[in-house]
């Protein structure tokens, strides 16, 4: 397959990349860097690239960030995804997998857990918001205009190379920043919210199995069926510290709003491609440790 990611220098990108190309794929176009809210130029590089399939990746990504800037959030994450619908159409691109969020969802009961795709959306941030209208313009293209639209909820993933904004990346780079000081403060947010992880190598191979054998038109969960408290996640990061490091709350990171607990039902998923996450939690924040110790 031809396969062309929008966004594909940021997190995601490079893994999906590697693993792409070891399956055999041509990925195309990584050298542009297309703004998705410029229609023309969304048009211009898909009709110049001809891709078979489509990896939308492009986003405004930070959760907490989006309260700052919902209008930005909504024009990149909502008018963007539709940027590349009507430009994929335009192409003839024969399958487009949209990554939305977990923070479509909201703010779930806990007799809705672990939550599945059929799930009404009741987002709580911006961003959450922002993707479940990208989702909602994904059903237009599907039904409205005949594009093969799959539609992905990833919940949290996380690996080595992850913005330091996300909470595992910026607990483990102030873990490393003490341990070069000989001891610290590592500086959080609310650590009580529990989230479901998943591996960033993981979540890539759930995403090609999808574009092979997912239903156009239907959402998937791609989530690891657990949750981890975040305290968990600095816990463990703390543990590794190589100097004497302890934790202290930062009102300045506390967001105005929050979902406490989040855990996906990956069945459907699990169903339609045979997928499993193969890489536990542990090593994968021990991973983004050594890659902040080697920069």
């Amino acid at each position: 397959m031809k396969a062309l990611i929008t966004g594909a220098g940021g997190f995601v990108g490079p893994y999906l990349t590697s693993h792409l190309e070891e399956a055999g794929d041509e990925v195309v176009g990584t050298d542009l860097e297309v703004d998705v809210t410029d229609a023309d130029g969304v048009h211009k590089a898909f009709l110049a690239a001809r891709p078979d399939v489509v990896y939308h990746l492009a986003a405004a990504s930070h959760v907490g960030t989006s309260w700052l800037a919902p209008v930005e959030v909504l024009r990149v994450n909502a008018e963007g995804s539709l940027n590349v619908f009507l430009a994929a159409i335009e192409a003839g691109v024969q399958r487009v997998l949209l990554i939305g969020s977990a923070e479509q969802y909201g703010r779930l009961r806990p007799d809705q857990l672990p939550v599945a795709e059929t799930t009404p959306l009741q987002p709580v941030s911006p961003y959450g918001a922002s993707k479940a209208a990208a989702e909602m313009l994904a059903s237009h293209a599907f039904h409205g205009r005949g594009l093969p639209v799959i539609s992905v909820r990833a919940f949290n993933h996380l690996g080595p190379g992850q913005s330091e904004a996300l909470v595992a990346s910026t607990i483990a780079k102030q873990v490393v920043d003490a341990e070069r000081s000989g001891g610290g403060v590592v500086r959080t947010g609310d650590l009580s919210p529990r989230r479901d992880f998943t591996d960033v190598r993981d979540v890539v191979r759930a995403y090609r199995l999808l574009v092979e054998r997912g239903e156009p038109g239907e959402a998937y969960n791609v989530c690891s069926g657990r949750d981890v408290a975040i305290q968990d996640i600095a816990d463990h990061l703390v543990s590794r510290a190589t100097a004497d490091v302890r934790l202290e709350l930062d009102p300045e990171r506390l967001r105005p709003a929050d979902v406490p607990v989040v855990r996906g039902d990956c069945s459907k998923l699990r169903a339609a491609t045979g997928w499993e996450p193969t890489i536990p939690l542990e090593q994968t924040l021990d991973d983004i440790l050594a890659w902040w110790r080697a920069r």
